[in-house]
């Protein structure tokens, strides 16, 4: 039958399905053609429970199933352990078997009806037509939960885009926008000759090369006019002599996002494009990626790192918010967007620490040091302070002593970053607190402690000082003490075991029946995307990170050292990372649109205030959660 123009032309059955398939992705963004496709030629076969649906020895897949009404349980035996498990769960408007049916062979998991099941089936010619005539289709049975995430990245940039406009993607490479054939000089001309140079040539920096046209140094106008205004050398000195030596490169096939990370971070306008030798092909600036960004994050950065008024740092932190908006809308991802969030809060968090020693220099070198959250450079805009510092004690002075000069600085910062927003914490988990203002040796002497003694209060502080990061002041310290505390839990398996069963507590919100579990938001019912979602993999990622050894804090990058280190199979690893970008991503579109009403950001919200496509989205995302944390339980036998 030839599908009509319109649903009411259609028999009565075709429509409702039609109806039903709508309210889930991938159908939800399929032409009608192509839904009434799939309708007219669909099954409704019923399952009782513990019916098996498809088994690893029914043979080549001939057919392809959605979930009407009820759930699947996907069962593999262990030969190991001489058990079936349950791998995964499938519930309302899910499909499947997706691989074996594209792979034309087998399935390698049993699919068993969990309770009384009703599924739509469509026979292996009739996917075929679907999987040829629909771009929609064909893409999310290739990629899964991958274009899932496409869609939500999608959403996020649409509603950001429309008051601002389009732009080239910040995963462009900057081979694209590297000036080729940039001005170079050797090391011996002088600086006005260097300067004459760039003139000529209507630009802003000159790279000093070597003979094999590796770059040793850059020159730019805000050096010459330092030169200038502190009298630091004649204009005939040889350029190497004032040069900024060894400048930032990237390689042409890094992205525009890495670059204008790094030039956010380091306060610099300009860095060099390298081939595979490390010879010179090109410069980018940051006036190449203002095309790119319509606002510039690095100005943004060096506003804030060069401000004179703590006024001035409270009114730039709505920028912050503003820029979000605007990355969101040209192409960066959640994992991108929290580096971003976090870049800038460190270069605020310094310049009031900066701000605070040119006013009351403690006269004592300390490292700022922060904290979960900010400590795996995963934060979003709804922020508090978790932060510390670490001395080394200067001779003929104790510990007592130095503390007695650090913590009222401590508590004059904790108090001015709290007016630019970043809200004390209500654990006392600040620098201002003196059980966490320590020397190496007492932080050393407190993480042994810690360790040794794997206490409930222990067991809650691991989430916080077991993801730590050096912000200001010298980073050697805590580098030693980072590799000390990595060692002693890599021997330690009583600790690793304690830590896995704490993240196996953390349970992702779905309830034996893939139903959501919720917290209590006042009269509402409301998930929290923070601690019920995000949290189950941050936990479990870092019990497998730090008993393997992996030294970075962050999550995604922890979840790909693991791969890397044969830890994780690398498809778990890609799926667990997907699923938890997705929680970001509906978190971080959540804080938009609060900001957007002008009320309160909070981790909270409603199921029922989500689109299906965003429920079925954080229905996958706490399934991956549970996977991951079977892996943990497995491990660890919990």
């Amino acid at each position: 039958m030839a599908a009509a123009n319109s649903d009411n032309s259609r028999p009565q059955n075709t429509r409702a399905i039609m109806t039903f398939l709508r309210e889930h992705a991938p159908f939800s963004s399929m032409d009608d053609t192509h839904l009434a496709l799939f309708a007219e030629h669909a099954t409704l076969r019923f399952y009782a429970d513990g019916d098996e649906i498809i088994s690893p020895d029914d043979g080549i897949i001939k057919r392809f199933y959605v979930v009407k009404q009820g759930r699947i349980r996907g069962e593999r035996h262990n030969a190991k352990e001489d058990r079936t498990d349950t791998t995964f769960e499938i519930s309302m408007g899910e499909c499947f078997p997706l691989a074996a049916l594209i792979g034309e062979r087998p399935t390698r998991t049993l699919h068993r009806a969990a309770g009384d099941t009703f599924c739509l089936s469509i026979e292996q010619d009739a996917f075929i037509t679907l999987f040829s005539a629909s771009d929609p289709f064909r893409d999310f049975c290739l990629r899964g939960v991958s274009s899932l995430l496409d869609q939500v990245n999608q959403r996020i940039q649409s509603s950001a885009m429309a008051s601002i406009g389009s732009s080239n993607s910040l995963d462009t490479p900057l081979g694209r926008y590297a000036l080729r054939n940039p001005i170079v000089c050797s090391p011996d001309l002088p600086v006005d000759k260097a300067v004459a140079r760039m003139h000529e040539n209507s630009v802003g920096s000159i790279i000093v090369t070597d003979d094999s046209r590796h770059p040793t140094g850059i020159f730019t106008l805000r050096d010459l006019r330092t030169l200038i205004a502190e009298h630091k050398a004649p204009l005939d000195t040889p350029i190497r002599q004032v040069m900024t030596q060894d400048p930032i490169c990237l390689p042409a096939h890094a992205d525009a996002f890495e670059a204008a990370m790094l030039m956010a971070e380091h306060h610099f306008a300009h860095l060099c494009v390298v081939d595979d030798e490390h010879c010179l092909i090109g410069v980018v600036s940051e006036r190449d990626l203002f095309s790119l960004q319509r606002v510039d994050l690095v100005n943004l950065a060096r506003t804030i790192g060069t401000a004179t008024h703590l006024r001035t740092l409270v009114s730039l932190r709505t920028d912050v918010s503003r820029l979000v908006d605007t990355m969101l809308a040209h192409g960066a991802d959640s994992g991108q967007v929290v580096k971003i969030i976090t870049t800038l809060n460190d270069v605020t968090v310094r310049r009031v620490l900066e701000l605070n020693i040119k006013k009351n220099d403690p006269g004592i070198p300390f490292t700022w040091l922060t904290f979960g959250s900010e400590g795996r450079q995963e934060q979003t805009l709804l922020t508090d302070q978790d932060n510390g510092i670490l001395f080394e004690t200067p001779e003929g002075m104790t510990e007592d002593q130095v503390r007695e000069k650090l913590l009222p600085f401590a508590q004059t910062v904790n108090q001015e970053l709290a007016e630019c927003g970043f809200t004390l914490c209500k654990g006392n988990i600040m620098a201002s607190n003196p059980k966490l203002c320590l020397s190496d040796d007492e932080w050393d002497d407190w993480f042994i402690r810690f360790i040794d003694a794997s206490t409930p209060q222990n067991l809650v502080y691991s989430s916080i000082f077991l993801d730590m990061r050096a912000v200001y002041g010298p980073t050697k310290p805590l580098e030693k003490l980072l590799d000390k505390v990595l060692s002693r839990i890599r021997k330690n398996a009583l600790f690793q075991k304690m830590l896995a069963g704490n993240a196996f507590q953390r349970k992702p919100p779905l309830t034996m029946f893939r139903n959501f579990r919720y917290v209590t938001d006042g009269n509402k019912q409301a998930l929290d995307l923070k601690r019920q979602g995000l949290a189950p993999f941050v936990e479990s990622v870092r019990v497998f990170a730090l008993a393997n050894g992996v030294g970075t804090a962050n999550t995604l990058e922890r979840m790909d050292e693991l791969a890397k280190k044969g830890v994780f199979d690398p498809k778990d690893a890609n799926a667990w990372k997907e699923g938890y970008s997705l929680i970001q991503a509906i978190r971080m579109r959540s804080h938009q649109e609060l900001l957007n009403r002008g009320e309160e950001l909070t981790n909270l919200i409603d199921p029922d205030d989500l689109n299906p496509l965003d429920r079925r989205i954080l229905r996958e995302s706490f399934r991956q959660a549970q996977r991951l944390q079977q892996k943990l339980e497995l491990t660890y036998q919990l």
